[in-house]
Formats: C-alpha cells, structure tokens, sequence
C-alpha cells in the first residue's frame, strides 16, 4: 500500500520474510520471554515492486527469492551459531563486483536485542551501507524493529521504513528517533 506513493530512493537496504515460517515455532529466546512470535514469516513475499524503487538493492535471504544474476552476494559469517542455525547468512545485491563477507558474532548481538527474533547486528547493516556509498535515501519496507534505519542515521543518510507489525514499528520508531537524538549531540562538539 505504501511503496506506490514513495518516490525512488537511492537504495533498498532490506531483510524480508523468508517463508520459512520461523514465527510459528519458539525458539530458546522467544521461549524465555514467552513471547508469541506471530505470522509475520509464514509467506514469501514478492519483492520484485520494492527493487523497482532504487537502482541500488541488498536483500538478505535473497537466495530464497527469484533475482537477477549478479556477482557481489554480501554474507554474514556466523562463528557462534547453534547448531540448528545457519552458520552463514546471503545478501543478494543488485551489483556486479566481487562478493564480499562480514564475520561478526551472534553473541555480540544479544546486548542491542530489543525484541525482534531475527534482528540484524547495527554493525551488519553499517557494513551493507558503505557497499552503496552514494545512496543519500535508503528504503527498507520491512524494517522490523529499525536496525537499518539507525544505520543510516548514524551515517547521516536518510531513511524510510515501513512496518506492516505494528509493536515492531514502535519499536524501530523509538529506536530510530533515539539515534537521532544521539546524533544531534555530536554535531555541536564536531565544532
């Protein structure tokens, strides 16, 4: 509904669904919290719509989706993965270079979890931003709980996100406007 009155943006810096149906079963962090982890996974959505927005795309997942064939795949190296996990994550980008890794512990992630069961580390998609260097607008239409967002703003990008859950967007737009907020501190000791 949103993405047809959004004008092109620069870059879709992204992490949809997998249809893996992930939401239906707990996990040993959503168990401990008894927390319902919802729907949300249970489809594969078509993300054809959303590349037609920038030039510049990474989707995470995007080996489970149909895209062109490009060279540059972003991965997550993941030396701390349980068992039952994937050890490693794919980024499809819509560039045509050589293909990058990143290896970063799911451990350091646990301080910044904030109640989304598949957020992505804020240094992660830091790590995605600087592959589109010349994005000033970055969209990610399912933002989930806004680490892409916070990414951006800590770059001084600007952002767009959309969330069809609503106490993921509370989340992201809380986590979104206190990085701003830190943001605004530094800019008058940069002086």
């Amino acid at each position: 509904d949103v993405l047809p009155v959004l004008p092109k943006v620069d870059a879709v810096v992204t992490d949809p669904p997998y249809g893996i149906g992930f939401g239906k079963r707990h996990t040993k962090w959503s168990a401990n919290r008894e927390t319902h982890l919802g729907e949300w996974d249970s489809e594969i959505p078509d993300i054809h719509p959303i590349l037609e927005c920038a030039d510049e795309a990474i989707v995470w997942g995007g080996e489970r989706f149909t895209l062109p064939i490009r060279r540059r795949w972003l991965t997550w190296v993941k030396p701390d993965a349980a068992p039952t996990f994937a050890s490693t994550e794919f980024a499809w980008t819509s560039q045509d270079k050589p293909a990058r890794h990143f290896v970063y512990a799911v451990g350091a992630v646990n301080q910044e979890r904030v109640g989304h069961p598949t957020q992505k580390p804020l240094r992660l998609m830091k790590w995605c931003l600087d592959f589109v260097p010349n994005a000033e607008t970055i969209l990610d239409p399912f933002m989930g709980s806004g680490t892409t967002g916070i990414a951006a703003v800590q770059m001084g990008r600007d952002f767009i996100g959309i969330e069809r859950e609503a106490k993921y967007f509370d989340i992201a737009c809380r986590r979104i406007e206190q990085a701003q907020r830190q943001g605004d501190l530094f800019i008058g000791d940069a002086a």
